[in-house]
């Protein structure tokens, strides 16, 4: 059985469906899409915290279907631009589980980790899957993939 390491930018993920689609990710749906006939070796989530309740009731769910949940705090900078992504993080952790992981499963449209998958798949010889919204999703990033998988209708709320 393929053992599978995912990880969610769940801000670009949420900013995306959206933009795109008005609606949300459906986590349950990809859960048991990425996960079918598969050994999880991790699952990660990563967010910023903005102490707002409705978000940490967000989190909690994502930790009842089975993600560990990273928060870096928002920083709203004095010039009124903000910074709040995960890109390092993500990348850190990604590179840590390819040695592994059969399968890393990202999701993300950003092209930042264009990179990062062509890397893993030359490297680590991992079959790399990423789910993005397509019409928002970098093509690098779709060309890097071992397989992309367009977020549309069974995995949207």
């Amino acid at each position: 059985m393929q053992t599978v390491s995912i990880f969610v930018d769940v801000q670009n993920v949420y900013y995306t469906t959206r933009s795109a689609f008005k609606q949300n990710f459906d986590y349950n749906a990809f859960w048991a899409q990425a996960t079918r006939d598969r050994t999880l070796i991790n699952a990660f989530a990563y967010a910023i915290e903005r102490n707002d309740e409705k978000q940490k009731q967000f989190q909690n769910i994502l930790r009842a279907i089975g993600f560990d949940v990273k928060l870096k705090p928002f920083i709203q900078r004095s010039d009124g631009s903000a910074k709040g992504d995960w890109d390092v993080g993500i990348t850190i952790d990604v590179m840590e589980a390819a040695p592994k992981s059969d399968v890393i499963v990202l999701v993300s449209g950003d092209g930042d980790f264009g990179i990062l998958a062509e890397k893993v798949r030359k490297k680590y010889h991992c079959h790399v899957e990423v789910y993005g919204v397509e019409a928002l999703s970098a093509s690098n990033l779709m060309l890097s993939a071992s397989a992309f998988y367009p977020i549309e209708n069974s995995l949207l709320l």
